[in-house]
C-alpha cells in the first residue's frame, strides 16, 4: 500500500466506526445491507476525491498524523516540493519542508490545533524544496478526526512561483530597463532625492552627468536596431566600469544616459568626472562586424549649485546637454542660470516661430545677383525675413538655426518653396526680365525622404522649370549626405538645375565634394571677401576659389561685396557674378518687381 493511500484507509476507518456504532443490530439482513451501502459510497468517494487532488497540478495536498508524520503526498506534492511520496512517507513535516526558523512555531502551531482546537489560519508562506530552494505557496489547513485519539491534518499548498515571477518581473519591468537593467526614470530619481537627502545631511555635494549619444538615429537607422542595442549594453558595461557601486546610473530614453556622482565637490574632481564618462567613449565600439567610433554630448548640473531635487537636476542637466549639441559632436557643457534663461527664450520663440506660419509674419525678400561684367541682374537670391506683428524683427540667424533643431525647419522650407515658387510664376505671367530664383536647402531638409519629390512637385503646380528655380546647398549639406541625396541631386542636376554651393570655403573637404557632387556654381563665403582687400591669405583663398571653379566648369559668385574697393579685386578676379549691398540690398517682392519692371534703376553704391 502506498504512502498516498494510508491517510485514507484511517480516515475510512475511522468513519466506518462512526457508521457502526450509528446502526442498530435489530435485523442481520437490513444491518448488511446497510453496511454495504455505506462501504460503496464511501469508497466512491475515496476515488473520486483521489482523482480530485491527482487532476491539480498546482495543489500540492499532503496528510500528516497526529506526530506529524507523512501519511500521503499527492503527485502535485511531488513537483512543488521535489521529493518522490516514497521518500516523503514517515517523514516529519518540520523536517521535510519547514524552514530552520519556522519549525518549532509550527511545531506548536499543530500541538494547540490537536489538544486546544485552535485552527491553524490560511496564509502564504516560503516551504522548502528539496533542493533548499524556497517555494512560495498559499497554505490552507483541515483537521480529519479533530477529537479523536487519531486525528490527521491535511495541508492543501498552492503554488505561487508562476504568481511571483510575473509579479517580480512585472516589478522590474516598472522600475527598470529591459535592455540595459539600469534603474528608470522614476526608480532613479526616487534613489537619487535619497542620495540628496545624504548630501544635504552630510553637507557634501553631487554631480550630475546627462549622456545623450550623437546621432544615434543614424546607427539604427543604418545597421538595425539589433546593432544599435548591442552598442547601447556595450556602453553600460564600460560605464559601470568607470563608475564606483555608490554612484548611479539611468537609461533615460533610447540613447540618453544619466549618471550620478554622490559625495563630490565641484572644485574636487569635477573635471575627472566628466573625463571618466567620456573614458567609456573613447574606444571604437564593435557594431555590425566593424569598429565604429561614437561620440555623445554631456550636460551637467551640480547640487546644491542647480537645485536640491532629483527632478530639478536631471532637468537642469539636460537643458545643459541641449545646450552643448549646439556646439557639434562630443561638446560638454555645465548649466547656469543664464544657460537656462537663453533656452527659455529659444523654447518660447519656437512656438512664435509656429504662430508666424500662420499669422503671415513671414515674407520673402530678394537680393539680386548681377554680372561681373555689365551690372545687369541675371538672377536672384530668395531670403526668409520674419516680422512680428509686434516688435523689431527677428534675424534669420536667430530663427533659422531654431528651426533646424526642430521638425519646424520642414514647414518653413515647404512655405519657402511654395512662396518662391509662386512669386517666379507671377513675374513669368507678367513678362518681367528675370531668370532664375534660387532657394536654400538646409541639411535638415535634405534629410527628409521626399525632399526631392515635393521641390518637383511644386515646380509642377506652377508650370516651372530648371530655368526658373535652382537651390543652394551649404558644403555640410553635402558632406553629411548619403547615398539618396547624391542620387537625387544628380537627377535635378540631369534635368538642368543650377545647384550651387553657399558659403563656399567655410566647410570641410570642399574639393573633395566638388569632384564628387553635381554642383553648377560656387558662392564665395562673405567672409572672405570682406577681408581679401587687407589679408593676403583670404585673397590668395579667393584666387584659388575662382580658378578651381572655373577650371571645373562652374559659375562663380563673390557674396557679400559693400564696397568699390571688394568690388575691383572681385572684377580682377575675374568672378562672374556679385551679391551684395553695393548693387542692392534684399527688398520684398513689390520692391524687387519695381527694379525689374524698370521704374526703379540699379546704380553704384547702395540701392533700395
Amino acid at each position: 500500500m502506498s504512502g498516498r493511500d494510508t491517510g485514507f484507509r484511517h480516515w475510512l476507518a475511522h468513519r466506518w466506526q462512526q457508521v457502526k456504532a450509528r446502526k442498530p443490530y435489530t435485523r442481520d439482513n437490513s444491518v448488511r445491507d446497510d453496511i454495504e451501502v455505506v462501504r460503496r459510497q464511501y469508497l466512491e468517494s475515496e476515488q473520486r476525491f483521489r482523482a480530485l487532488l491527482e487532476s491539480l497540478p498546482k495543489v500540492a495536498v499532503q496528510g500528516y498524523d497526529r506526530d506529524r508524520r507523512v501519511i500521503y503526498w499527492n503527485e502535485a506534492s511531488t513537483r512543488v516540493y521535489g521529493y518522490a511520496a516514497e521518500e516523503a512517507q514517515g517523514q516529519l513535516l518540520e523536517e521535510l519542508i519547514i524552514p530552520g526558523p519556522m519549525r518549532e512555531p509550527v511545531i506548536q502551531a499543530h500541538r494547540a490545533w490537536v489538544e486546544e482546537g485552535v485552527e491553524i489560519p490560511a496564509e502564504e508562506l516560503e516551504l522548502q524544496h528539496k533542493s533548499g530552494e524556497l517555494v512560495p505557496v498559499f497554505s490552507h489547513h483541515v483537521m480529519l478526526g479533530e477529537h479523536t485519539d487519531d486525528p490527521l491534518m491535511f495541508c492543501v499548498d498552492v503554488d505561487l512561483s508562476d504568481q511571483k515571477r510575473a509579479h517580480r518581473e512585472l516589478d522590474f519591468a516598472t522600475r527598470f530597463d529591459s535592455l540595459t537593467h539600469l534603474p528608470n526614470r522614476q526608480t532613479f530619481e526616487e534613489q537619487l532625492n535619497e542620495s540628496i537627502a545624504d548630501c544635504r545631511r552630510y553637507d557634501s555635494g553631487l554631480v550630475l552627468i546627462y549622456l545623450d549619444i550623437d546621432h544615434f538615429v543614424e546607427i539604427n537607422d543604418a545597421l538595425g536596431y539589433e546593432q544599435g542595442d548591442r552598442l547601447l549594453v556595450e556602453l553600460t558595461r564600460r560605464l559601470h566600469r568607470v563608475t564606483r557601486a555608490s554612484d548611479m546610473m539611468s537609461r533615460l530614453s533610447s540613447d540618453e544616459f544619466v549618471i550620478a556622482f554622490p559625495g563630490f565637490q565641484r572644485e574636487d574632481v569635477l573635471s575627472q568626472l566628466v573625463q571618466k564618462v567620456q573614458q567609456a567613449l573613447r574606444s571604437p565600439f564593435q557594431v555590425d562586424g566593424s569598429r565604429r567610433q561614437v561620440t555623445a554630448c554631456l550636460g551637467v548640473s551640480l547640487y546644491p549649485d542647480n537645485g536640491d531635487s532629483a527632478r530639478e537636476l536631471i532637468r537642469n542637466a539636460d537643458v545643459a546637454k541641449n545646450r552643448a549639441k549646439l556646439d557639434g559632436r562630443g561638446s560638454v557643457w555645465f548649466f547656469d542660470q543664464q544657460l537656462h534663461d537663453e533656452l527659455l527664450h529659444q523654447h518660447r520663440l519656437v512656438d512664435r516661430l509656429e504662430q508666424a506660419l500662420e499669422s503671415e509674419e513671414l515674407s520673402l525678400h530678394y537680393q539680386p545677383q548681377v554680372s561681373a561684367v555689365s551690372g545687369r541682374i541675371e538672377n536672384l537670391e530668395a531670403l526668409l525675413r520674419w516680422q512680428p506683428a509686434e516688435g523689431p524683427p527677428i534675424s534669420p540667424a536667430e530663427f533659422i538655426p531654431l528651426a533646424e533643431r526642430s521638425d519646424l525647419i520642414h514647414r518653413l522650407g515647404d512655405w519657402v518653396m511654395e512662396t518662391a515658387c509662386h512669386q517666379r510664376a507671377l513675374w513669368r505671367d507678367a513678362g518681367l526680365a528675370i531668370e532664375r530664383i534660387d532657394i536654400n536647402f538646409s541639411g535638415r531638409q535634405m534629410s527628409r525622404s521626399d525632399v526631392f519629390q515635393r521641390f518637383e512637385d511644386c515646380l509642377a503646380r506652377y508650370g516651372l522649370g530648371p530655368r526658373h528655380i535652382g537651390i543652394e546647398l551649404t558644403e555640410n549639406v553635402l558632406i553629411e549626405a548619403d547615398d539618396r541625396i547624391l542620387e537625387g541631386l544628380r537627377r535635378l542636376h540631369h534635368l538642368g538645375f543650377r545647384i550651387a554651393i553657399d558659403d563656399f570655403g567655410t566647410g570641410y573637404s570642399s574639393l573633395s565634394y566638388l569632384k564628387h557632387f553635381p554642383v553648377t556654381a560656387l558662392k564665395i563665403d562673405r567672409n572672405f571677401v570682406r577681408d581679401a582687400p587687407d589679408q593676403p591669405e583670404d585673397r590668395a583663398i579667393m584666387e584659388a576659389a575662382v580658378f578651381i571653379g572655373h577650371r571645373l566648369g562652374l559659375e562663380v559668385v563673390a557674396e557679400g561685396v559693400e564696397n568699390l574697393e571688394q568690388l575691383t579685386l572681385i572684377r580682377e578676379m575675374r568672378c562672374d557674378l556679385i551679391q551684395g549691398f553695393y548693387f542692392f540690398r534684399p527688398m520684398p517682392a513689390m520692391e524687387m518687381e519695381r527694379i525689374l519692371g524698370g521704374l526703379v534703376t540699379g546704380h553704384q553704391g547702395i540701392s533700395g
